[in-house]
C-alpha cells in the first residue's frame, strides 16, 4: 500500500526512532493531513504575494499587498485594521516621510493565553524587477522577489490561521497577527507598536525563514546601530594658501584612526568604520568631510557603552578650529537568548520530531538583526525567530527561494505550538 505523501516522513520517523531506540510521540494525523492540504494553498498565496512589488518605499505597492493580506485575515474571521504608522515613527537618517501601513489582525478565543505571530511584507527590491524576475516553481524550489524574505512568512502566518479554523480550534485567549511594511528599513514605524504589543503576550512567534543548510530557529539576533561623524571645515587654495583653510579631511582622518579600536571580540560587540568623503577638488582644502561606521552588538547594554565611548574620544580633536558632529543611531536592537524562549524552542524541537525531523535551536548571532527583537525589549515572554519556510537568497537579485518541502513541517509545527500554549503545554 502506497502512502500519502503527508504521512510519508512520520513513518521513516517512527521507524528512527524505533531503530535507536529513541522515543518519539506520534503525529497528529488530522493536522497533518490539513497541512498536506494547505501547502498547494499556500504556494497560491506566496504567488499571489510575490507577484506584487512592495519595496520598503514604494507606497503604492505597500498599500496594495497590505489589502491583500488584509482581505486573506477578514476571510478568516479576523478583526481587521490598517494602521498608519508614520506619525509615531522613530527618525533616521534614512527614514522616509511617510511609511507603509501595518496590518493588525485579531481572533478571540476561549482560553487565557495570548499569542502574537509576526512577519514582514516589504522588500529590498525596486519597482520594475518583478517583470524579469516572476514566480516560478521548480523541481523542490519556489522562486520569487521577496519569497524567503519575508513573504513566506506571510504566508506560513495566513495558513496556520486557517489550519486552526478547519480545526475549529479557539481555545487561546488571543490570537494576534501582525504584518508591518519597514523591517527593511529597520522598523522605524512599526518599531514602537511591536514592542507595545510584544509586551501584552504570553508568546511571540517570529516568521523570518530559516536556512536551506540549517533548519532551526533562532532564540538571539544581532542589534545594529550606526554612527555618522560630519566635519565641517573651511576652504582655501591648496596650493597658495592652504594655511587659511580648516581641513576637514585631516580632522575626520584623525576621528576614524582613533575609534578603530572600540570593536570588543569578547562581548561580540563590533564598531567598523565603512563609508567616507571629503573635498571637492584636488587643489582645494576640503571644507566638509563624513564618515559612517556600522556598529553591531549582541547585549542591549551595549548600546550604551559603545555610545558612551564614541561620545568621549569625538571630543579629542586633532584641529580645535573644525567643527565635529556625531550622530549614534539605535536602529534596531538585539534579540537576547532567555530560559523563557529556550523553553519554548525546546518544545518546538519534541513537536518536529512527530513528523520525523530534527529542528535546530541556539542563540549564534548570524546576519542582521529582526522584529523580533523589538518584540522582546520589554518582556520577559519567550520569543523566538525563524518560524517561517526554509529558504536562500534573501536580498539578491535572481536566486531567491523557498524549499517547498518545508511547507508541511513548518505549517504542523505552526499550529501545533499555538494549540500546546493555548493549552498551557509549554512551560516557561
Amino acid at each position: 500500500m502506497k502512502l500519502p505523501r503527508h504521512l510519508h516522513a512520520f513513518v521513516i520517523g517512527t521507524v528512527c526512532a524505533a531503530w535507536f531506540g529513541v522515543a518519539s510521540a506520534a503525529p497528529d494525523e488530522r493536522i497533518a493531513a490539513l497541512a498536506a492540504k494547505e501547502k498547494p494553498a499556500l504556494l497560491e498565496t506566496l504567488k499571489q504575494l510575490v507577484s506584487i512589488e512592495s519595496g520598503s518605499r514604494d507606497l503604492e505597492g505597500l498599500d496594495k499587498i497590505a489589502n491583500l493580506i488584509a482581505d486573506k485575515f477578514k476571510a478568516l474571521g479576523g478583526q481587521v485594521e490598517l494602521i498608519d504608522p508614520t506619525a509615531d515613527a522613530y527618525r533616521m537618517e534614512d527614514t522616509p516621510e511617510k511609511i507603509g501601513k501595518v496590518v493588525r489582525a485579531t481572533w478571540k478565543g476561549t482560553g487565557s493565553k495570548k499569542i502574537m505571530l509576526i512577519a514582514h511584507m516589504d522588500t529590498v527590491y525596486q519597482i520594475g524587477m518583478l517583470a524579469k524576475q516572476p514566480f516560478r516553481i521548480e523541481g523542490d524550489k519556489a522562486y520569487g522577489l521577496g519569497i524567503a524574505d519575508d513573504k513566506q512568512g506571510v504566508a506560513v502566518i495566513t495558513h496556520t490561521v486557517a489550519l486552526l479554523k478547519a480545526l475549529d480550534f479557539k481555545e487561546y485567549g488571543t490570537l494576534t497577527v501582525l504584518i508591518n511594511g519597514d523591517e527593511e528599513i529597520s522598523s522605524p514605524g512599526s518599531r514602537n507598536l511591536i514592542t507595545r504589543l510584544g509586551g501584552e503576550h504570553d508568546v511571540v512567534m517570529s516568521y523570518e525563514g530559516a536556512s536551506v543548510k540549517e533548519d532551526k530557529l533562532s532564540l538571539a539576533t544581532a542589534g545594529i546601530a550606526s554612527v555618522s561623524l560630519n566635519v565641517t571645515g573651511k576652504a582655501s587654495h591648496a596650493g597658495s594658501a592652504p594655511e587659511l583653510g580648516v581641513n576637514a579631511l585631516y580632522e575626520l582622518s584623525h576621528q576614524i584612526l582613533q575609534m578603530r579600536d572600540l570593536s570588543d571580540p569578547a562581548t561580540g560587540l563590533k564598531m567598523n568604520w565603512t563609508i567616507s568623503k571629503s573635498g571637492s577638488n584636488r587643489n582645494v582644502i576640503p571644507a566638509a568631510a563624513s564618515a559612517g561606521a556600522d556598529v553591531r552588538v549582541l547585549k542591549v547594554g551595549d548600546y550604551d557603552r559603545i555610545e558612551k565611548q564614541v561620545q568621549e574620544r569625538v571630543k579629542k580633536q586633532l584641529i580645535p578650529e573644525a567643527k565635529v558632529e556625531m550622530k549614534f543611531e539605535r536602529r534596531r536592537p538585539p534579540l537576547e537568548a532567555t530560559d523563557a524562549s529556550r523553553a519554548l524552542a525546546s518544545h518546538a524541537q519534541q513537536v518536529y520530531k512527530e513528523f520525523g525531523r530534527e529542528l535546530g535551536a541556539d542563540d549564534k548571532v548570524a546576519g542582521g538583526g529582526t522584529d523580533a527583537a523589538f518584540a522582546a525589549l520589554k518582556t520577559k515572554a519567550p520569543v523566538v525567530e525563524r518560524f517561517g519556510l526554509q529558504g536562500f537568497g534573501a536580498h539578491s537579485a535572481d536566486a531567491e527561494y523557498v524549499l517547498i518541502d518545508s511547507i508541511e513541517p513548518r505549517l504542523y509545527l505552526a499550529a501545533r505550538m499555538v494549540m500546546d500554549i493555548s493549552r498551557g503545554k509549554v512551560d516557561h
